[in-house]
């Protein structure tokens, strides 16, 4: 039978592609430890969202941020090689610190609404507090959630309580109303929020809005909210 190099090719170029999925995939380490088993809360997680789910969530918005940041090296990121899940019986929703994600019992217990959608939403902001740069500690928090929220955003993972676009008093409000805005500046320039994350990798100014796009934050919230035509 004779040779078919182009199927060869082919063959070769997928193995290839697998092989570099895999590398990605195996870069960093998941665990998810549920320390509130024997609460309400505790039992939903493990009946309603589970550990795989969990851990496949955090593989996929790892990626997706590495991707939103334009971070294709690993000299491009943190040198973080495990992201902990914790679920824990504790008030609020979620925070991250030193590589661990902890969520609340209590809010997965009380929340009404799609709840495997809700925590994939949580868990794509969390991790990003994971991967993104805080500017050496210097990085407001209204921005450090805002880019949060952004990446929430780009996900799609959008809940039904927050602001539209255009919606907001001020910049610096964090969370959904910044994520808005930073949407707004990224289509003004396409990576500008990367752009913007890798330049908090050594420290933090507000002139890095004038750097990369010519005007000041306060111009550009005006421009923003114009462009809406100034909704509260």
């Amino acid at each position: 039978m004779a040779d078919h190099p182009f199927i060869s090719l082919s063959l070769l170029v997928i193995i290839l592609a697998v092989a570099s999925f895999d590398n990605i995939h195996a870069v960093v380490q998941y665990e998810v430890i549920n320390k509130a088993e024997t609460t309400n809360g505790g039992i939903r997680f493990n009946n309603d969202i589970g550990a795989e789910y969990s851990k496949q969530t955090l593989t996929t918005a790892t990626e997706f941020i590495w991707r939103l940041f334009q971070q294709n090296t690993d000299a491009d990121r943190k040198n973080v090689p495990k992201i902990t899940l914790i679920i824990e019986d504790i008030d609020g929703v979620a925070f991250a610190t030193n590589g661990e994600i902890h969520v609340s019992a209590r809010y997965i217990k009380g929340y009404t609404g799609d709840l495997k959608r809700e925590i994939s939403g949580v868990l794509f902001h969390e991790n990003t507090h994971i991967w993104q740069w805080n500017g050496k500690g210097q990085t407001p928090g209204w921005l450090i959630e805002g880019i949060a929220d952004f990446v929430r955003l780009k996900s799609g993972y959008v809940p039904g309580h927050w602001v539209k676009p255009g919606q907001g008093s001020k910049w610096d409000k964090g969370y959904d109303v910044t994520a808005r805005f930073l949407d707004y500046c990224n289509d003004l320039r396409n990576g500008f929020v990367a752009e913007l994350n890798k330049k908090m990798s050594n420290g933090y100014s507000d002139n890095f809005f004038v750097e990369l796009l010519g005007k000041n934050i306060e111009q550009l919230w005006n421009d923003y909210k114009a462009k809406y035509g100034n909704i509260s």
